[in-house]
């Protein structure tokens, strides 16, 4: 609804039209005017910005659990993080990949369709040498995979699918499955190169070497499910009431989590030369006496003190203390 004008401004109107400072032919035409905006049929919009959004906050999920399975697979750090959601055209996610690549080329089950998941040759030879033994170093020039690289590159792959399954479970059950690997984007052809797709890119990060890792998503496959892909129904279909059970689930996981425990003797600073000329029998004095409290350390962390002794043959530690959080900060 327009504004409403003041009675002096009515007057200040009717003064100007009957003076010729306004043409009444002139205010109908600008009234009338229709707003034109532009619309490229090559690149027709199909994935509302809702969409988008939506499927932003599935693959951050997504990118945590990636982060969570390779740091402890690989036994090195890992950090991967969404970077952008963009819709494109195939033609364009088809043309910017350089030969050789790694091309999942994977069933979207029960979606109809396939989608890619392209991983950087960098990250690849990186996971590769970290899983062989290696240090985790990425390759000064690009070069094909062996038979024995790609082996294990699938089986990778394949761990890293079954990982989409929990991010995308509010709002379709997936059963994503591997049909092939490719290493040349002519031969990865999934949908017409017009059609429209969601390229989500993750910024990966193994040791030392980056690289992206991207997930094309046609349209035509998430056409079926796009209604739930808001955030909206995606928020409120993931309020789900915590029951007994699924505490005492959390609580037995918890339990059964493995962590380092370590007991402290005591220190001592000894010169190189000293340490160099150390044999076997040489006694080392500590900065501790018999009497005092060892340092129990949980991880990295000083939580309890205790005393050494002997329990059923075996050299152990009793607790004595238990330092709290505050003791913690206050140290």
């Amino acid at each position: 609804m327009g504004d409403i004008l003041s009675q002096n401004e009515i007057d200040e109107l009717l003064k100007a039209l009957n003076t010729g400072e306004i043409d009444v032919n002139q205010m109908k035409t600008t009234t009338h005017e229709k707003k034109i905006r532009e619309y490229d049929f090559r690149r027709p919009n199909k994935f509302a910005k809702e969409h988008l959004r939506t499927l932003n906050i599935i693959h951050e999920d997504y990118a945590r659990y990636v982060t969570n399975f390779l740091t402890a697979y690989l036994r090195t750090l890992v950090h991967t993080e969404v970077i952008s959601v963009e819709e494109i055209s195939y033609h364009e996610f088809n043309n910017s990949i350089s030969n050789p690549a790694i091309l999942a080329l994977v069933d979207f089950m029960p979606l109809g369709g396939y989608i890619i998941l392209e991983i950087n040759p960098n990250i690849i030879f990186a996971i590769v040498d970290r899983i062989l033994g290696g240090k985790g170093l990425g390759v000064d020039k690009i070069r094909g995979f062996t038979e024995i690289e790609l082996s294990i590159v699938e089986r990778v792959v394949n761990q890293l699918l079954n990982l989409l399954k929990e991010p995308w479970e509010n709002v379709i059950e997936l059963k994503p499955r591997l049909d092939r690997i490719e290493t040349n984007s002519q031969f990865a052809q999934i949908i017409s190169p017009n059609e429209m797709v969601a390229l989500i890119t993750l910024d990966t990060k193994v040791g030392d070497v980056k690289g992206m890792l991207n997930i094309c998503i046609p349209h035509l496959v998430l056409e079926s499910v796009l209604s739930k892909l808001s955030t909206k129904y995606w928020f409120a279909s993931i309020e789900k009431e915590i029951t007994p059970q699924s505490k005492k689930n959390i609580e037995k996981k918890i339990e059964d989590t493995s962590i380092p425990i370590k007991v402290i003797l005591g220190k001592a600073g000894i010169s190189v030369g000293d340490f160099i000329e150390l044999q076997k029998g040489d006694v080392i004095q500590l900065d501790t006496t018999v009497n005092s409290d060892l340092a129990i350390m949980i991880g990295n962390n000083h939580k309890f003190n205790g005393r050494p002794g002997v329990r059923k043959n075996r050299v152990s530690v009793k607790i004595t203390d238990i330092l709290r959080k505050e003791e913690d900060q206050d140290e």
